[in-house]
């Protein structure tokens, strides 16, 4: 039987666990700078003795911040890093390039897209797509799809797509996702959107590279953890906007107050998706507390569940970022 995770897992506790699994792994891990999940994260498994952690981030002085007390704290763990802005589809290119030319690393076990934007004011990408879109969603869906030969190289390959319960607060708006160039716009619902694209995305890649290729796709929620990603918000206006946002749809986060968790458990559902073998019977799954997410007791959309919208979605994501993925 497996162990019984919930909210309460920690990151050390699911080390102790898997271990044996993450030792020699290459893994690759977006929006890494200090503080984040993303840099607790790598810094958590850098314990377990991975063969090489791939850090990717915009901000080329962060990630050697986080490199360097890696490689002081593990010397015997290498460390690669690449700059992205995940933001500028060209950007992207760039990084996946470079990342495809590295000869010595052959193999990419495990892609974790944990880089994200949340809530800021309306803008649109040099390519022009609404920011949350195209850094939650458009960026990581080319990367991924760039670099995916040295993904599928692995033995047991696998992508995690860190998501959100905020999935909640918007369906994805096939007819105008740029919403309606500014003017229909709410910070709280192009976040959601995005969000529900990160679990259409990896229901995707798990259909269609599961049986072929076996991948696994996983998305996740990793609960609310106070983080580097809402510093730019002020609460006391931004929540209001929050419960509004939630109350249009009827969710119940809308009248009740949001349990928050410390990066230790806030990571531990990022392990848990990398890396936890069970979970190779919930292809595709989305994630929460280190489990399977129940819809009955869990916040789930059903707008998320749909392999239909997957493929919806799959596809206008080929045709924005102007390239055809069929496997």
């Amino acid at each position: 039987m497996p162990a019984p995770y919930d909210t309460n897992t920690t990151a050390d506790e699911l080390l102790n666990d898997y271990e044996h699994i993450i030792k020699d792994k290459v893994v690759l891990t977006t929006g890494v700078s200090s503080g984040s999940l993303g840099g607790f994260f790598v810094q958590s498994i850098a314990k377990a003795k991975p063969a090489c952690l791939i850090l990717a981030a915009r901000n080329a002085d962060k990630l050697e911040q986080v490199a360097t007390e890696i490689t002081t704290a593990y010397p015997d763990v290498k460390v690669r890093t690449v700059k992205v802005d995940l933001g500028s589809l060209s950007s992207v290119r760039d990084a996946a390039a470079q990342l495809n030319s590295w000869d010595d690393i052959p193999v990419v076990d495990v892609m974790v897209n944990n880089a994200g934007i949340m809530a800021v004011d309306y803008q649109l990408s040099p390519e022009g797509f609404e920011s949350h879109l195209a850094t939650n969603h458009l960026g990581p869906f080319l990367f991924t799809n760039l670099i995916i030969k040295k993904i599928l190289a692995s033995k047991s390959p696998r992508i995690v797509v860190v998501s959100s319960d905020g999935h909640r607060l918007n369906p994805f708006r096939f007819d105008d996702y740029n919403f309606d160039e500014g003017k229909s716009y709410d910070k709280w619902f192009a976040y959601g959107q995005s969000k529900t694209a990160n679990i259409l995305f990896a229901i995707s890649l798990a259909e269609k590279l599961g049986l072929k290729n076996g991948l696994l796709a996983f998305s996740l929620h990793p609960g609310v953890i106070w983080t580097n990603l809402s510093n730019h918000l002020d609460w006391s206006v931004d929540m209001d906007g929050l419960r509004s946002a939630d109350r249009a749809f009827g969710n119940r986060e809308g009248w009740k107050e949001f349990d928050t968790k410390p990066l230790e458990r806030g990571v531990a559902t990022h392990i848990y998706a990398a890396f936890d073998p069970a979970l190779k019977a919930n292809n595709g799954a989305y994630l929460i507390d280190s489990h399977v997410a129940d819809p009955l007791s869990d916040t789930v959309k059903p707008w998320v569940t749909s392999s239909f919208e997957a493929e919806r979605l799959w596809r206008l994501s080929e045709k924005l970022v102007g390239e055809d993925f069929s496997y």
